[in-house]
């Protein structure tokens, strides 16, 4: 017993001074610019809502915040990057559901997610639409399948890359719907955009924040949106839900997170700080009028949130077929 003392000591000592450590680093953070990697192409909804939070963060914490864009392979070029920065929060992850798709569309990734990753905060949400270039003729979500079964592997839909949610939205009314069409990968969705809006590709999926003028102006026809209820942005569309394919839904997300070790004093700062932006009304007015609408959770349900919305997209891989291109 005498012999155990000194070491039960010395055991309660480093575990102080541990908490003590912790403490300081998570009064002090951040003490310099942090950044916050975009594994996506520049102009999408990921990229924009990362420098708009950035801005606020700033703000918040007193430190700059730095967007960077490191798109490519489906988002796992710069998921993967800041899985191997220094767990210090001085590296953070804007991540979406294609982040959760990759866990059982793209198994021999370099990093995996739950494990790699702890989840910091979820920023917000919006629906879908499926637009169609106006060459095509069909209306509705019932006209456009019709055609699609009349065109068995004939036509196409394009998606910011594999795995995001623009190719899973495309993957699920693929599979609901009974057709065969071709999906067209791009390494971003300003380039599918383009490329739908051109003509050279038939249809996208696209979030409604940024596709909503292309639909009033005509330059695409609208044929649906992805939630459960009608966007209040794009009103006048029905949801593809009830044209038909009930049950159906896929939106886009988005969150923040940081390499696994990162102190969680300085993910719970984080948190809070960016809960504190989410909850303003100002912010949750300016994006209800773009089409999105803030998610607010703790650490805990953000973790909760990220294992549920992974196993979700695993069944869809596995009863859709879905590969990587």
């Amino acid at each position: 017993m005498r012999r155990l003392l000194p070491e039960c000591a010395a055991l309660l000592v480093a575990l102080a001074f541990s908490l003590f450590a912790g403490g300081c680093a998570a009064q002090s953070y951040p003490s310099k610019p942090v950044r916050i990697i975009v594994p996506f192409a520049a102009g999408g909804p990921a990229d924009n809502y990362a420098r708009y939070m950035a801005q606020q963060l700033q703000g918040v914490l007193g430190q700059p915040f730095i967007v960077e864009d490191k798109p490519g392979a489906g988002s796992i070029i710069g998921t993967d990057f800041v899985a191997k920065a220094a767990p210090d929060g001085y590296t953070l992850l804007m991540m979406s559901n294609a982040q959760t798709v990759n866990e059982s569309l793209v198994p021999s990734k370099p990093y995996a997610l739950l494990r790699d990753f702890v989840g910091v905060a979820p920023v917000n949400y919006s629906d879908l639409v499926l637009v169609v270039h106006p060459r095509i003729p069909a209306a509705n979500v019932q006209e456009l399948i019709a055609l699609a079964k009349a065109r068995p592997g004939q036509m196409n839909y394009a998606s910011s890359g594999t795995g995001t949610p623009y190719h899973m939205a495309g993957e699920l009314f693929k599979y609901m719907a009974g057709i065969d069409i071709t999906h067209i990968p791009y390494k971003g969705s300003s380039g599918a955009r383009t490329d739908v809006l051109g003509g050279q590709v038939d249809m996208m999926f696209d979030a409604v924040t940024t596709m909503a003028d292309q639909v009033r102006s005509g330059k695409v026809r609208g044929i649906g949106t992805t939630g459960q209820a009608r966007s209040e942005i794009l009103p006048e569309l029905p949801t593809i839900a009830e044209s038909g394919l009930a049950g159906f839904e896929a939106t886009i997300w988005l969150g923040l997170m940081a390499p696994a070790g990162t102190p969680q004093e300085i993910v719970e700062k984080l948190n809070a700080a960016v809960r504190e932006i989410v909850a303003r009304p100002g912010v949750r007015k300016e994006w209800s009028e773009k089409g999105a609408l803030p998610l607010s959770m703790t650490t805990a349900q953000f973790k909760d949130y990220l294992v549920q919305d992974v196993a979700k997209w695993a069944r869809l891989v596995q009863l859709s077929g879905a590969k990587p291109d």
